[in-house]
């Protein structure tokens, strides 16, 4: 039996581990009619088949499962073993990846994403917006970025920035003509923008003011998770709108859009850097981190 090279046997990894050649293709940077012509070449030199495969699915066979078992671990002590050469260099490289919600990384990932390359030419990064919550570990992600309330608790935390805030604003047109909540019960009453998670369900209204929490199941004509289009509904006079009071100020700043409900809307938790663990953080991701916390 030929000896299988370690790119043939990452390859392999990577699908098994994402079942999917799509996103193992997009982890790697080549295409998926590449890596299925590998893993196909791969199998024929084993002379057994790794993978099920069919038109919506790719999972490991009984045979893939136990040379992933115990590929994994010795992959993944290659790759430390790069790493710990990596921190020798004045300068890592390499190749970050991260995902982060749309809003984070206009507002918070660029500026810091950009002083890093900058000062690590050798370095790669790529950002993947998305607003849904995702495996970071499974999809092949370095890191990712969320708020610091909806981290889980094994992960290590950075923090990126000053503490958000989300307000319910509206133009004033909508209020001469629908009147003004008092209370966030009063929503149900109103035309309101709903959000739409990727998974599918709508977001409800958080808010808390002292000890009290509430959320509301907001109703309206108009879904969206775009920004833009949930300012513009707003300022159209078409609803009230639930966002980032970031994104909002210039137009609360020229009176085209009004706050309502301020009392309930408190500063949360800001946007937080989390990856799963010190032990096996890459020379890159290390200096990332540094990079943050000299900038902030």
């Amino acid at each position: 039996m030929n000896t299988p090279a370690l790119t043939d046997l990452q390859a392999f990894a990577t699908v098994a581990r994402l079942c999917s050649f799509r996103k193992a293709a997009l982890e790697m940077g080549v295409t998926p009619s590449a890596l299925s012509h590998t893993l196909r070449g791969l199998e024929s030199r084993l002379g057994i088949r790794l993978l099920n495969r069919t038109t919506r699915s790719v999972s490991p066979t009984e045979a893939g499962s136990q040379l992933l078992a115990r590929l994994s671990p010795a992959l993944l002590d290659i790759a430390s073993a790069l790493e710990a050469v990596n921190t020798f260099r004045d300068s890592p490289m390499g190749t970050l990846r991260i995902n982060a919600p749309r809003a984070a990384a206009q507002w918070v990932l660029a500026p810091l994403v950009s002083r890093f390359l900058l000062d690590h030419p050798g370095m790669r990064v790529e950002v993947i917006s998305d607003d849904a919550f995702v495996d970071i570990v499974a999809d092949g992600f370095d890191a990712g970025v969320r708020f610091g309330e909806s981290l889980q608790q094994d992960m290590v935390a950075v923090p990126l920035g000053p503490e958000q805030r989300f307000v319910v604003v509206a133009s004033p047109g909508y209020l001469a003509t629908h009147g003004k909540p008092k209370h966030p019960r009063d929503l149900q009453a109103h035309r309101c923008m709903r959000v739409r998670f990727p998974s599918g369900a709508y977001y409800r209204w958080e808010f808390a003011k002292r000890k009290q929490k509430l959320e509301v199941d907001v109703n309206g004509p108009l879904a969206t998770n775009d920004l833009p289009m949930m300012v513009e509904a707003a300022k159209a006079g078409l609803c009230l709108t639930y966002t980032y009071s970031q994104y909002a100020q210039p137009w609360l700043d020229t009176g085209e859009l009004v706050t309502v409900l301020d009392d309930w809307c408190p500063a949360i938790p800001g946007f937080y850097l989390y990856y799963p663990s010190r032990k096996l953080i890459s020379a890159g991701l290390r200096a990332f981190v540094e990079s943050i916390k000299q900038t902030l």
